[in-house]
């Protein structure tokens, strides 16, 4: 009785073709909505859990801190404060902690610039040649500093610097006042995207300001010590490190490895003078902004499903009216009305069936669809795609295929009650009198 059910279903829905045909176009295009939608979204969080990874998701930022109190010598002329990280901690961090995959130590403070009557009022960075990588620099002329620039002066200068120093020249291999000294420029950065604060984990950071010298340089020719004239007297601060920024292994030891950079800078400084800060809060976030990505995805995909149910239910209303005369002769033989029931509610599934599996077999074809859309788009309109869309790449998620068809039957089954409970219903006198 199933199968014959079934077979009675397949021939109903065959005699009206292009109307059957329409009805399972909403449920085939909703299920691929839901897989390529998911998909896509699935591909673009990848893509930025792995720039945030890039850009921290496993360091840990040790910073140096300004201490409540001061702990350097004081008088009436001269007030010295020495506090924060020191590169002793830098080497012991580096030596004893076997997880560390790249340790970066720089220093930082605001500094003068001027060629000639030019000036620039920037950010003097003291850096170690991975800088460029960990902060996400590149170069527009010139290099980037080099192993073999530590201790001499040489100048990386940012974009912005660069245009107020030498607006209308190449910058290369000409010389920039540093204070007293005169350093040689051998690179320029491109402009780079100012980095907002994250939480607890991040500073906002303008990086487009900025002037790059070697770490050795800037002990040697500068050194640590930062003073200016307050009234009658001279204030300063002494601090040998800015921060040093530790790459770890895995992101299951970035817990571990600050607690133990913790303990260790407990252990040799008597002030508060330091910060250890776990970035993982960018990753917890990135998570969070998918799943609510996916989330709003699925509803709008839902939306589809459901206007397609609609479509079905239409369809089967219609059917019950044109079919009145064959549910009578069908009762007058003895169907009872649940045989009606499952008549109507099996041909409803066949159809959401049908399109839903029509729709996973599409949905599965994200990814090279994908690709060569890319590809075109890329050939004929290239200022459209971005590096970054060059990255992503669909993933096709298991629960999106078994939600999107579950929908699908299950649409057919809730929206086919309905037209079949109303030919159930039906006189069989009432009907067989139908024309």
């Amino acid at each position: 009785m199933f199968f014959r059910t079934i077979y009675l279903g397949t021939q109903s829905l065959l005699l009206h073709k292009m109307r059957a045909a329409l009805a399972g176009l909403g449920i085939f295009i909703g299920t691929t909505t839901v897989i390529w939608l998911v998909a896509v979204g699935e591909g673009v969080s990848q893509r930025s859990q792995d720039v945030i990874k890039e850009l921290g998701a496993k360091n840990v930022i040790v910073r140096t801190k300004k201490p409540a109190e001061s702990s350097g010598q004081q008088n009436a002329q001269v007030n010295i404060r020495k506090y924060g990280l020191l590169r002793a901690d830098y080497e012991r961090i580096i030596a004893i902690i076997p997880s560390i995959r790249r340790a970066v130590a720089m220093r930082e403070f605001k500094y003068t610039l001027r060629v000639e009557d030019r000036s620039s009022d920037s950010k003097l960075v003291g850096c170690m040649q991975p800088y460029r990588e960990l902060n996400q620099l590149k170069i527009a002329r010139g290099r980037w500093l080099s192993q073999q620039d530590h201790g001499k002066k040489v100048v990386v200068l940012a974009h912005d610097t660069a245009r107020r120093l030498f607006p209308f020249q190449n910058p290369i291999r000409k010389t920039v006042w540093v204070g007293n000294e005169l350093y040689i420029v051998v690179g320029e950065t491109k402009p780079r995207m100012a980095s907002a604060a994250i939480g607890g984990s991040l500073d906002a950071r303008e990086y487009n300001l900025d002037a790059y010298i070697p770490l050795t340089t800037m002990e040697i020719r500068i050194g640590d010590r930062v003073m200016k004239r307050v009234g009658s007297s001279w204030q300063g601060e002494e601090v040998q490190l800015s921060q040093i920024t530790i790459g770890v292994d895995t992101m299951e030891n970035v817990d571990e490895t600050a607690a133990i950079i913790q303990t260790l800078l407990a252990k040799y400084h008597t002030n508060e003078d330091y910060a250890v800060v776990v970035p993982k809060e960018l990753l917890v976030q990135a998570e969070r902004q998918r799943d609510m990505f996916n989330l709003l995805l699925v509803v709008i995909a839902g939306i589809s499903l459901l206007v397609g149910g609609i479509g079905i239910m239409n369809i089967m209303l219609s059917t019950v009216t044109e079919r009145t005369r064959e549910i009578g002769i069908r009762r007058a033989l003895g169907a009872k009305r649940i045989h009606i029931i499952v008549q109507f509610i099996v041909e409803a599934v066949l159809l959401t069936g049908v399109g839903g599996m029509l729709g996973v077999v599409a949905g599965l074809c994200c990814a090279p669809l994908f690709r060569a859309a890319r590809s075109v788009v890329t050939k004929y309109w290239p200022d459209f795609i971005t590096e970054d869309m060059l990255q992503i790449e669909p993933q096709i998620a298991t629960w999106s295929v078994v939600l999107s068809f579950s929908i699908a039957v299950f649409s057919g089954i809730v929206f086919g009650v309905y037209p079949a409970w109303r030919a159930a219903r039906m006189d069989p006198i009432e009907a067989l009198r139908h024309e």
